[in-house]
């Protein structure tokens, strides 16, 4: 089969890349046909903890007249040590009338991922526990792998496997790298990125979530420029803006 697990080719990428305090902001766009709709902005930020390690938050919102249509608030919040190994992440949902907070604890047996999830809802609270003999991530820290690759030794068009840790279940996630291309920017600007296609998978191969891809700078920044994920209509782009 091939396939490589990324998690048997990361630690020393990891180790060796130390982030500095970092905020990028995004522009979320709405894109159908001849649509283009700027519908809501995103922050992504990173700082480092008095520990040696790291806090991450991403927070997406609608702006004021995507609010009345289908109004959105939601963070991501993730805890990672010094070689950005999660430790905590926690995701909170509010999106017009839906409430719900997940939230996922890490702990390490050696090479092994283990994970305590809770699932807080109306309708009451749940919990499920999750392993895997590899590393294992969630839908935050598996950016800041993604800026830790050499993507020097990536084989275009050749499939990473890796495991994120949902709040209910565990998915693979399948990395596709397709090379080097240049993307438009949102202002009109043009940049050089690395494209990756994600699928997301659970066990048996039954799809579970919607694929996504993503353009990652090539200078040293391994900024995300712009990720697009699709819609039943349409599809969603997010650009960086600065």
């Amino acid at each position: 089969m091939a396939m490589l697990v990324v998690a048997m080719v990361l630690p020393q990428q990891v180790i060796a890349r130390d982030f500095n305090n970092e905020t990028l902001n995004y522009e979320v766009v709405y894109h159908w046909g001849m649509i283009w709709k700027h519908a809501a902005d995103a922050t992504l930020s990173i700082r480092k903890t008095n520990d040696g390690g790291y806090f991450s938050q991403l927070t997406g919102k609608t702006r004021s007249w995507a609010d009345k249509v289908y109004p959105v608030r939601d963070t991501l919040k993730c805890t990672m040590n010094k070689d950005l190994k999660p430790l905590k992440y926690e995701k909170l949902t509010h999106e017009k009338d839906y409430y719900a907070r997940d939230l996922i604890k890490f702990s390490y047996n050696y090479s092994h991922t283990n994970a305590h999830c809770t699932r807080y809802r109306k309708s009451g609270t749940t919990s499920i526990d999750l392993s895997a003999k590899s590393q294992a991530y969630d839908m935050l820290s598996v950016f800041y792998m993604l800026r830790n690759l050499d993507y020097g030794e990536l084989s275009r068009n050749k499939n990473y496997t890796t495991i994120i840790f949902s709040g209910k279940e565990k998915e693979y996630l399948t990395i596709n790298y397709k090379g080097v291309e240049t993307i438009k920017m949102r202002d009109g600007s043009k940049r050089q990125a690395h494209r990756i296609a994600f699928k997301f998978t659970q066990e048996g191969g039954k799809k579970s979530s919607d694929n996504i891809t993503v353009w990652m700078a090539t200078d040293d920044s391994r900024i995300p420029l712009l990720l697009v994920g699709k819609l039943p209509v349409g599809e969603v782009k997010c650009y960086y803006k600065g």
